[in-house]
C-alpha cells in the first residue's frame, strides 16, 4: 500500500544511471501513476496497478522495450482530485517521468490533465470513460477502455429491447456521476425510455434508505447505477432489503471486488447486470486472458479481477506504443507509435488508434452476477 506522500517504485533495480529529464535513459523508461490506493474506492487503484505491473514484469523479464526496462512510480491520491494534482506535479517535476498511466476517476483525471498537457507528458489509459474526455482528440491523452457512453448505450438499448419504458438513475454525487448522468438522460431520450427519477448518493454514504424510498415511490421499470466503489454495496444492501423489485444495472466500474462484494452482501449481488469492457478474466479461450493468467501464475500475482485484466491489457498496448517509438525514444515518437497502431487486436482484444482517434476500444458486453460474484452472459 502506498501511504499519502510516499511513492512505490517498481523496476529492475535500485542501481540505475541518472535519469534524463524526459524519464528515459539508455536502460530504463520511468512511468508515473497517481491513483486511489486507500479508502472505500481503493480496489480500483490497487487492482489496476497490479495488472499494469504484471505486464511490465513480463516485458522486463524479456529484456524490456528496445533494451529499456520499465519502472512504475506510484502515489496514492485517495480519490481526492487535489491530491492527484499534487502527485502529478511531483511525478513530472521531481520524478521526471516519461509518461503517466493508470489514473482513476473523472475528477482526478480532470485535475491532472492541465499539468500533463502543459509539460507535454502523455497520459495513457486512465480508468475513466467519461464522454467529455473523448469527444475531441487530445494529443496527449489516449484511452484504452470503451467510454461510459458506449456502456450506457448498451444498457439503455438492452432495456428498450426488453420493452422497459421507464428507469430511475442513482448516481454518485461527484464529477463522474453528474457528467455520466447527463449522458444517460440523453441516451434514454434517444431510445424513448422515460427517466422517472435521478437520485444522488454520496461516495462515503453508509445508508441509502432515503434513496430506496424514493425509488419505491417512483416504481421504475429498471434502476441504472452510475456509481463506483463500496457505496454500490451500501445501495444494493438497502435496495434488496426493500420491496422494490426493479432490475439493477451498473457500469463496469460499479463492482471491482466481486467475490468480496458477494460475501459482504450475503448473496444479494445475484441478478445485478453489469456492463463489461474487457473479457471475463477466467475466459482463457480468449488469447489475452490466457496470457494474463499465465503471467499471474509465473509472477505470483494473487489479485485476479476485471480491473486487473484491464490493467494488463493497458500495459500491453502501452508497451507496443513504446516499441513502435523506436530506440531513439521521445514523447513525440511514443505518440506517433501509438497512432500508428491503427485497427489492431491484442490477443483478440480490439484497439483502434490514429492521429484523429485516441479512444482505443469499443468493446462492451452485458453480464449478470450470481450469488457468489461470478458473471454469466
Amino acid at each position: 500500500m502506498v501511504a499519502g506522500g510516499a511513492a512505490l517504485v517498481f523496476g529492475p533495480g535500485l542501481l540505475r544511471p541518472a535519469r534524463a529529464d524526459n524519464g528515459v535513459t539508455d536502460t530504463t523508461i520511468r512511468i508515473g501513476q497517481s491513483a486511489v490506493f486507500s479508502g472505500p474506492a481503493k480496489d480500483f487503484g490497487v487492482d489496476y496497478r497490479a495488472g499494469i505491473k504484471l505486464y511490465f514484469d513480463r516485458v522486463n523479464k524479456s529484456g524490456g522495450v528496445n533494451g529499456r526496462k520499465i519502472e512504475l512510480v506510484t502515489y496514492d491520491d485517495a480519490y481526492d482530485p487535489a491530491k492527484t494534482a499534487i502527485n502529478t506535479a511531483k511525478l513530472i517535476d521531481e520524478d521526471k517521468v516519461f509518461a503517466l498511466t493508470g489514473y482513476v476517476a473523472t475528477g482526478n483525471l480532470a485535475a491532472a490533465m492541465p499539468l500533463a498537457e502543459k509539460a507535454g507528458v502523455p497520459m495513457f489509459a486512465p480508468l475513466v470513460g467519461t464522454t467529455s474526455f473523448r469527444t475531441k482528440t487530445n494529443r496527449y491523452l489516449f484511452h484504452v477502455r470503451a467510454g461510459y457512453d458506449l456502456e450506457l448505450r448498451k444498457i439503455i438499448s438492452h432495456l428498450s429491447t426488453l420493452g422497459i419504458q421507464s428507469i430511475a438513475v442513482v448516481y454518485q454525487d461527484s464529477a463522474f456521476g453528474k457528467s455520466n448522468l447527463a449522458t444517460c438522460e440523453e441516451l434514454a431520450a434517444d431510445y424513448k425510455v422515460k427517466v422517472l427519477k435521478t437520485l444522488p448518493l454520496a461516495i462515503t454514504a453508509e445508508d441509502a434508505k432515503s434513496v430506496v424510498a424514493s425509488l419505491a415511490e417512483a416504481k421504475p421499470g429498471a434502476v441504472v447505477m452510475i456509481m463506483a466503489g463500496r457505496m454500490v454495496e451500501v445501495f444494493i444492501r438497502d435496495y434488496r432489503a426493500s420491496a422494490v423489485a426493479a432490475p439493477l444495472y451498473t457500469l463496469s466500474v460499479g463492482i471491482t471486488d466481486a467475490a468480496g462484494s458477494a460475501k459482504r452482501l450475503d448473496g444479494k449481488l445475484a441478478g445485478l447486470v453489469t456492463a463489461s469492457i474487457v473479457p471475463p478474466p477466467q475466459a482463457q479461450r480468449v488469447p489475452i486472458v490466457a496470457d494474463y493468467q499465465r503471467d499471474r501464475a509465473e509472477f505470483g500475482e494473487k489479485i485476479d479481477s476485471y480491473t486487473a485484466l484491464e490493467g494488463y491489457i493497458v500495459a500491453r498496448v502501452m508497451a507496443e506504443g513504446l516499441r513502435r517509438a523506436g530506440k531513439g525514444l521521445t514523447r513525440d515518437s511514443f505518440i506517433a507509435g501509438l497512432e500508428s497502431i491503427g485497427s489492431t487486436r491484442f490477443g483478440d482484444f480490439p484497439i483502434d488508434y490514429s492521429a484523429k482517434n485516441h479512444n482505443g476500444s469499443t468493446f462492451v458486453d452485458l453480464e449478470m452476477y450470481t450469488r457468489d460474484g461470478q458473471l454469466r452472459r
